[in-house]
């Protein structure tokens, strides 16, 4: 089968210079920067927060923290059909978790996301809200 993986990056894995501002927020606090990178990468379906909480157990805990962001990294990959570059996802991760971090924070960025304000904001910011649906009422007691 094959790979339907083929757009580049839109910069590179040590670009990290390129966004200073990212790039702080990666070395600094990597479990702000995972966690809003995988409330984008899941479409709202996990919540910064609970993601970046369980980034830092998991890298306090145990020191790999890099196992589970490899995850989002394919997702991502998949999401925008990118190339699995420069090497394997966990490989990226593994031997330079700080600068895959800071480059899919960046792929974000450029695709258009505000990474500060999360998914539904994107959303709304993008004019792609919803449907609404009307709440139902619970009748509440009756004789």
């Amino acid at each position: 089968m094959a790979s339907l993986n083929n757009a580049s990056w839109t910069t590179g894995l040590c670009g990290c210079c390129d966004d200073a501002g990212s790039c702080c927020l990666t070395f600094f606090c990597p479990c702000v920067a995972f966690g809003r990178i995988a409330e984008i990468v899941d479409q709202g379906a996990t919540s910064c927060c609970v993601s970046g909480t369980l980034y830092m157990a998991l890298a306090s805990v145990t020191g790999m923290g890099c196992l589970y962001s490899c995850c989002y990294r394919s997702r991502l990959r998949g999401q925008y059909a990118l190339k699995e570059k420069p090497c394997a996802d966990c490989c990226v991760h593994w031997f330079c978790e700080p600068c895959a971090l800071c480059q899919e924070y960046r792929e974000l960025k450029n695709r258009g996301y505000d990474m500060s304000i999360g998914w539904q904001a994107n959303m709304e910011k993008m004019g792609k809200t919803a449907a609404t649906v009307a709440p139902q009422m619970n009748p509440g007691m009756t004789r």
